[in-house]
């Protein structure tokens, strides 16, 4: 049976150096929340990391909503912004990636994509909020998913089943002696580990983010008494250089999430002899 977070949480604010308890160190129970509605024993219910991907959704609708419901030939500063977001995407990770011509239709998904997982990231160091939302697997492994069953049905529908074959399995009959090898390996590389790879690098980076972000800021109070004052000192500097850092790799893993979707788009519809 998991521990009750609240609890946790109450046991970390009442702890000191000096109190007699050890450290708090923060682990899985700092991934668990109570249910805000429901029954988390039938598992069905509505807890708070729901609660900022929902809210997540409806602030990028919203602000795309605002930029975009009347636009200007000369833009406004709302609209400045979302056009900038929206050709950085364009350009630099559909156009370089899929090309121009094929990358087009491909436009809204990749954008709504980064756009996503970066508001998802970002709650992590909102306050109030300070989780983020990719650091729950199942998330990630959603979108991972979408992007899978998107490159799957590309593949079929472009190449048929013999140039689905031959895609997955990189089928090159210049290898020769060691060509069944080679398609045995990027079979698996491709139908099995592809998804759990493009999910986890996400989860991971966010997961352990949060984490070192929850050390820092535990240690600062736990340390807050008597002499620890110093030491709690480096570790508030801590936090806010983590901080800072998160900030930027919360952009880049929204980023490479999305250049990983490209680069599936992109084997699906090149031709492979």
């Amino acid at each position: 049976m998991s521990a009750d977070p609240t609890q946790v949480l109450a046991f970390e604010t009442d702890c000191h150096i000096f109190s007699g308890c050890g450290f708090p160190a923060p682990g899985l129970h700092s991934f668990l929340f109570k249910p805000l509605w429901g029954d988390g024993d039938s598992n069905l219910y509505f807890n708070k990391t729901m609660l900022l991907a929902l809210l997540g959704s409806i602030i990028i609708v919203g602000f795309f909503w605002a930029a975009f419901r009347k636009p200007k030939v000369v833009p406004g500063k709302l609209q400045m912004v979302a056009e900038t977001g929206y050709d950085f995407i364009r350009r630099g990770v559909v156009y370089e990636t899929i090309g121009k011509r094929e990358g087009e239709k491909y436009v809204p998904l990749v954008v709504s994509l980064f756009f996503f997982v970066w508001m998802m990231n970002l709650w992590s160091i909102i306050p109030v909020a300070q989780f983020p939302v990719t650091a729950i697997i199942s998330y990630p492994l959603v979108l991972a998913v979408i992007v899978y069953v998107l490159w799957i049905s590309l593949t079929f529908k472009r190449h048929g089943f013999v140039g689905f074959f031959k895609n997955v399995t990189g089928y090159d009959k210049s290898l020769g002696a060691v060509l069944p090898l080679a398609m045995t390996i990027e079979f698996f590389s491709n139908l099995l580990v592809r998804p759990f790879t493009h999910a986890v690098r996400l989860f991971a980076n966010m997961f352990a983010g949060h984490t070192l972000l929850l050390l820092f800021t535990i240690a600062s109070w736990y340390l807050l008494n008597g002499i620890g004052i110093a030491y709690a000192g480096v570790s508030f500097i801590m936090t806010i250089v983590m901080t800072a850092f998160e900030l930027f790799i919360q952009a880049l893993q929204a980023y490479v999430f999305v250049l990983l979707t490209c680069t599936y788009i992109q084997g699906a519809l090149a031709e492979h002899h």
